[in-house]
């Protein structure tokens, strides 16, 4: 089957050769990019993109969908990470397989009409018979490409943690769960929907031995790895007094660095950390609005990039931001940055940039993140006529003047948004689920 993306306004191709094409066209065959270019014709379904910006989908890199059920939560509105999440464990402990699957239905919604075609997940806690599945399912229903991650906590409140001791597991069990899912839903062929990744949660939730453990099984089942590292203050606090030294050495020890981890936040990363990470090219989820929400502070992705180091953008959970717009998110990396290193030191497209071909390379996902013959068909179209774009002289700065919200989204070929609207699921009776839940929650 072919579909023919038609006359848009300009295509952002965001490829090696940085193509910026005016009046294109593209064609999609068989969940893939055919050509890209003027004229381009069909036999199969045409899609008019006249007054529209064409970019690749964006790519969430970090995120937590099961928080899309405790957004805003009182006690939680304005802490500090440590007190956030004392404050939110013993919600999350009350969660079951609906409300992980209905609130990953509505974070992934929310995601695909920001624009977003891939997105990671991070779930480390599974109370009351959830398990990963409840999420990898949810996606398959909404249509977006997945990489989930199967996380875990280990040490509780009684050793020690962070969290109470009725989410932890025990670390065989762990390590267990890690092969089934991954044996069931990991699929490594280019193109692929869903890819599974191992995750323990932080250093401050699991013990040195899982971590070490993690990465010896990822490696040996070729998945990447992924947990949360050098969020903030007392992240780096916690690290310095209990391992004796910083995360990114911790990191380092225990086998969690090179190509196939990537790491959520590290705002506190030092010179020597960038560096290390740069070497060996370990990747970065930079996530600028649940940073700020925390008062984290600002991650050095100035420096980062300039060092050589992957970085890619994610919305994390919707209790820490409480949004997910991965158009948004990409804005806010943006404007940090102009904060903290002056107004030239990144612009709108290398912002976009990073939330497209950046997170795509941080996912290991060479086959995504660009409009080019032969990458997978993930496609955003934007339509650039209305009032946010309204009197713009460069539609490719779309995160200076643009819509929030797509027009149309493809993923592999397949339209998931059309005209604003999603075309995969009942938006309106799912949300009134998640909003039953989460009352029942708050009773």
């Amino acid at each position: 089957m072919e579909i023919l993306l038609k006359n848009a306004d300009l295509v952002l191709c965001m490829d090696d050769a940085e193509r910026e094409l005016a009046r294109a066209d593209v064609l999609i065959r068989g969940g893939v990019i055919a050509a890209v270019g003027q004229g381009l014709e069909t036999t199969g379904d045409v899609v008019n993109a006249a007054g529209c910006l064409i970019t690749p989908g964006l790519v969430n890199t970090h995120h937590h969908l099961y928080q899309t059920l405790t957004r805003a939560v009182p006690g939680g509105q304005d802490a500090l990470l440590f007190g956030w999440l004392r404050t939110l464990y013993p919600i999350w402990s009350r969660f079951g397989p609906e409300e992980m699957r209905v609130s990953a239905m509505v974070g992934l919604a929310e995601l695909a009409l920001s624009g977003c075609t891939l997105s990671s997940d991070h779930l480390y806690l599974y109370p009351n018979g959830a398990r990963l599945e409840d999420t990898i399912h949810a996606a398959a229903e909404v249509g977006l490409r997945f990489h989930p991650t199967r996380g875990a906590m280990s040490i509780g409140e009684s050793a020690g943690g962070l969290p109470p001791d009725s989410l932890v597991e025990r670390e065989a069990d762990i390590l267990t769960d890690c092969i089934r899912v991954i044996d069931a839903f990991h699929d490594p062929a280019e193109g692929a929907m869903c890819r599974v990744g191992v995750a323990p949660c932080s250093p401050f939730s699991v013990s040195r031995e899982l971590m070490r453990d993690a990465a010896i099984l990822a490696r040996d089942k070729g998945v990447m790895l992924h947990t949360h590292l050098a969020e903030n203050g007392e992240d780096v606090a916690y690290s310095l007094e209990t391992f004796g030294c910083r995360p990114g050495q911790y990191a380092r020890d225990l086998g969690w660095v090179g190509e196939d981890v990537w790491h959520a936040h590290c705002v506190m990363l030092d010179g020597e950390e960038i560096d290390l990470f740069a070497r060996t090219r370990t990747g970065v989820a930079h996530c600028p609005c649940s940073n700020c929400r925390l008062g984290s502070g600002i991650a050095p992705v100035r420096a980062l990039r300039d060092a050589g180091v992957p970085v890619g953008l994610g919305v994390d959970g919707s209790a820490s931001n409480d949004a997910g717009s991965l158009v948004a998110e990409a804005r806010q990396a943006m404007l940090l940055q102009r904060v903290a290193n002056g107004a030239d030191k990144m612009s709108a497209r290398e912002a976009l940039w990073i939330a497209t071909r950046g997170g795509a390379q941080v996912l290991g996902r060479e086959d995504c993140g660009q409009i080019a013959p032969g990458k997978r068909a993930d496609i955003a179209l934007w339509d650039m006529s209305g009032i946010e774009a309204a009197g713009s002289w460069d539609p490719a700065a779309l995160l200076l003047a643009g819509p929030t919200t797509v027009r149309d989204l493809f993923v592999e070929g397949r339209q998931v948004v059309r005209d604003g609207q999603l075309t995969t699921l009942d938006l309106p009776r799912v949300i009134e689920t998640q909003n039953r839940l989460a009352a029942r929650l708050m009773g």
